[in-house]
């Protein structure tokens, strides 16, 4: 049962072209948007669709992977876990911040 804690797996496209920053350690971080839709019908039958964005942040070697192959548009899966982390603003305020942490990535759809 511990496999599946805090297990996050999404199939959605790319938002923006992803940010890969080069740390001073030499590890490579990409950031990202990434859109899911859920499609339903509603009490009277009619099909709705609804989009819920989330922001991706991947290490490493899943980083290059990114880096090399993927641009915005472009469907994934991906397999991974929540990390929230705090930080403040210039004013003062404590801000909170949700991410899904990318461990495995799968580049699905066309070119």
């Amino acid at each position: 049962m511990s496999t599946i804690k805090n297990y996050v797996q999404l199939i959605g496209n790319v938002g923006q072209e992803p940010a890969v920053t080069n740390l001073e350690n030499g590890k490579k971080v990409a950031r990202f948007s990434m859109a899911t839709n859920e499609n339903y019908k509603n009490g009277k039958g009619e099909k709705q669709s609804e989009t819920n964005w989330h922001t991706v942040v991947a290490w490493g070697k899943t980083a290059e992977i990114i880096e090399k192959y993927v641009s915005k548009g472009k469907e994934l899966g991906i397999v991974g876990k929540l990390k929230t982390r705090t930080y403040k603003t210039d004013d003062g305020n404590q801000r909170y911040v949700t991410e899904v942490e990318a461990n495995e990535i799968l580049l699905l759809g066309g070119k």
